[in-house]
């Protein structure tokens, strides 16, 4: 009987460790990623060699990503959105779909990334900033004798005919933050009127942010419009390439990082949330060839990435193009009048 007992005893202790183990083992969390992916994973590696929690993290486009967490608003599989415009994120936290989150790291970035979580309402926070710009290749430029474009309006001259590329911003922020800026700049009837001459120009409309910045330096287009600091990137694995602001004035992102409502795993978004933040984290961007400007004071600034001072930069309205209605209506603009047009 008493070796029954102590068999009893040992098999209860077994099942109690076997159902309190995993629960420790089992720290989680799930990250929708809207950077480059080389980035995505690179930040996965340091944050569980941090933390020892693991994260399992997807990369898909802004707008793709917008769309899931809607998607999953009644059931939701992720935990953080980090990376992607912040017009997108306010556009989420607008329908409700973030989690309120007040950093105590707050007081440590620049007022740009303290704003975006203002206007928020604390659903989201600045992680980085990037100028939006003109980009080419100049062996194709000079190849196909062309002068390099300064302004917007160098875009839409019949000399850069399928010779330029930018993302669909119905599934891009990149483009949606460059529909957004042209409208700032323009008024919006000059501003589709523009898009409608720029269409005649456009060679492709990739689905992807990244994707006219890797074509470009491949010469498989010779300019589009996207970030600076993809130029800076491609530019130090020796491409030949090289950007400059619009003349006329150029809008820029905040890229912000947000926690979804009804994450399963909250505490550990809350490690990833903060973890994001420290300059070591921001720092990674060099790692992957992303040349962003970390939010963190203390995180060094990329060489050769343009800073917010000395670009010619619009007084963009974060709050207006960040509503989920003003989004949908420029972007159902832009699909019914631009997207349609015959090339």
């Amino acid at each position: 009987m008493k070796l029954v007992r102590k068999s009893l005893i040992a098999v209860i202790a077994l099942l109690a460790f076997g159902q309190s183990a995993p629960a420790h083992a089992q720290a989680q969390v799930t990250v929708y990623c809207s950077l480059l992916a080389e980035w995505c994973e690179i930040m996965r590696a340091e944050f569980e060699r941090s933390t020892g929690i693991k994260a399992a993290v997807s990369t898909k486009s802004t707008g793709e990503t917008f769309a899931q967490i809607r998607a999953e608003a009644e059931n939701p599989r992720g935990d953080v959105w980090w990376g992607g415009p912040s017009d997108s994120h306010l556009q989420a936290a607008e329908l409700n779909l973030l989690e309120e989150y007040r950093s105590p790291t707050l007081a440590k970035l620049h007022p740009w990334a303290q704003r975006a979580a203002e206007i928020s309402k604390y659903r989201s926070i600045g992680i980085y900033a990037g100028t939006l710009g003109l980009v080419w290749n100049t062996e194709a430029l000079a190849k196909r004798k062309l002068p390099a474009p300064r302004c917007w309006a160098d875009m839409i001259k019949p000399a850069y005919r399928d010779e330029v590329q930018m993302s669909n911003p119905t599934t891009s922020g990149t483009s949606y933050v460059m529909l957004a800026t042209l409208v700032q700049i323009m008024g919006e009837e000059p501003a589709f009127a523009y898009l409608k001459a720029l269409h005649a120009n456009i060679n492709q409309y990739p689905r992807s942010g990244a994707a006219p910045m890797a074509n470009v330096a491949r010469g498989e287009s010779v300019t589009a419009i996207t970030w600076m600091f993809a130029a800076v990137a491609e530019a130090q694995l020796g491409a030949p390439v090289t950007s400059v602001a619009p003349c006329e004035g150029t809008g820029y992102e905040i890229g912000s990082m947000s926690i979804i409502k009804g994450s399963r795993n909250l505490e550990a978004a809350k490690k990833w949330y903060e973890f994001a933040l420290t300059p070591a984290a921001q720092a990674t961007g060099v790692k992957a060839k992303s040349f962003q400007i970390p939010s963190h004071v203390d995180a060094p600034i990329p060489p050769n990435t343009p800073k917010l001072e000395e670009v010619k930069l619009i007084n963009y309205d974060f709050a207006k193009y960040g509503q989920a209605s003003e989004r949908k209506r420029i972007l159902d603009r832009w699909e019914k009048e631009i997207s349609s047009l015959p090339k």
